[in-house]
């Protein structure tokens, strides 16, 4: 009887034993795979943050510094055309110029924040500008001046130059930019006034 106590004994705390190993060792796998996963995470996120942040040049950040004003020229131009231009056809085109630019002004900026990069100052037009297409200040006075079909004449002839200015810039972009958001919005700028460049010469009588 006392060696079958004993074995019985021995057979349960064996068996407890084993269990609490087992246990420990669940908890074991389970804290080590919970923290090598958070770590894991962790360090997928910051290599992500420094990916974006890598991820352009300073060809990127040119064109974005450069085009924000340049749109910004752009929508003091089209502004002017609600009160000052004659023709329906030119108002609706300042209109949509307003519409495609206005976000693409934010877009670029949030870049610039991300990069932590700043804006160029605002352009006051005085002096003209070494960008492609700007209006100098000059041409923006003469510009408000004037109505009805002379405005919509020189909204259309400065508006074809200015984004002839803004083609020009995105297509340096193309070629050397490496952000891809910022490429495919040159892309984007080339499409879009290339064919407002087309819709302007037609309204000029010029195709």
């Amino acid at each position: 009887m006392r060696n079958t106590r004993t074995l019985t004994r021995r057979a349960v705390l064996a068996a407890v034993s084993v269990t609490t190993a087992l246990t420990l060792t669940a908890c074991g796998n389970d804290s080590g795979d919970g923290g090598s996963g958070h770590a894991s995470a962790s360090s997928s996120s910051a290599a992500s943050a420094d990916a974006t942040a890598a991820a352009h040049n300073a060809q990127d950040m040119a064109f974005a510094q450069g085009m924000i004003p340049h749109h910004q020229q752009a929508l003091e131009m089209a502004k002017l055309a609600a009160d000052r231009a004659s023709s329906a056809q030119v108002k609706d085109l300042a209109s949509r110029i307003e519409k495609a630019q206005d976000p693409e002004i934010k877009t670029m900026t949030g870049w610039l924040t991300s990069w932590g990069e700043e804006s160029m100052p605002g352009m006051d037009h005085s002096g003209g500008s070494a960008m492609p297409g700007m209006m100098d200040g000059s041409d923006m006075g003469e510009l408000e001046k004037a109505s009805g079909k002379d405005f919509d004449t020189m909204f259309l002839t400065m508006m074809i130059e200015h984004h002839k200015g803004a083609v020009a810039m995105a297509t340096t972009e193309k070629a050397k930019g490496e952000y891809g958001p910022a490429t495919s919005l040159a892309d984007a700028i080339i499409t879009a006034q290339t064919t407002e460049i087309t819709e302007m010469n037609k309204l000029l009588g010029k195709n």
